[in-house]
């Protein structure tokens, strides 16, 4: 019997767009769903950044707290 390899599929690498998030203003005082949408992005304290990739669902979730945030493509 000779046994065949099978051959995994490489991922190509594609180049997904991103976006660059700042908290700039405290989620403390803010409603609850807006502190669980800062935690759901990442975002730790006042002047974290972080790369989301540009979906659908994280531009949502930053047109939510907007107000806190600061954007930049």
């Amino acid at each position: 019997m000779t046994e065949e390899k099978k051959v995994a599929a490489k991922k190509t690498a594609t180049k997904k767009s991103t976006v660059s998030v700042t908290l700039v203003k405290s989620f403390h005082g803010r409603l609850p769903s807006h502190r669980a949408t800062v935690t759901g992005l990442g975002l730790k304290r006042i002047n974290h950044t972080v790369e989301l990739v540009d979906t659908p669902e994280v531009r949502g979730m930053i047109n939510k707290i907007s107000y806190l945030l600061k954007i930049e493509d």
